[in-house]
């Protein structure tokens, strides 16, 4: 399945939770912290301010971002891949730059 945000929405793959902390010790599932890091695997067209201009969203498809706790909505697709969708307001901040940006 293919998702297409809209506007200025992002869609992202959500990093693995940690399974151990930095001493070693391993996480049950249950004592695990819901990922804030993510990576871009679609963006909108951008967001229509109020003069009718289209913005163009900031990150790009490949860029590693930290989000809000509970920013978004979670969804899960017919194949069992879950991504959360997000406005671009949400993203807090670009970690990893895609290849695309680190070429330039």
């Amino acid at each position: 399945m293919k998702l297409q945000p809209l506007s200025d929405r992002i869609i992202i793959k959500p990093l693995e939770a940690q399974e151990k902390t930095k001493g070693g010790i391993i996480l049950p599932d249950t004592a695990k912290e819901k990922p804030q890091e993510g990576k871009v695997v679609a963006v909108g067209h951008g967001k229509v301010l109020d003069s009718g201009e289209v913005r163009k969203p900031e990150v790009k498809v490949g860029d590693v971002v930290l989000y809000g706790k509970y920013s978004g909505t979670e969804v899960t697709t017919k194949e069992g891949e879950e991504y959360l969708i997000v406005r671009e307001e949400d993203i807090l901040a670009i970690v990893g730059a895609s290849e695309s940006k680190n070429k330039k």
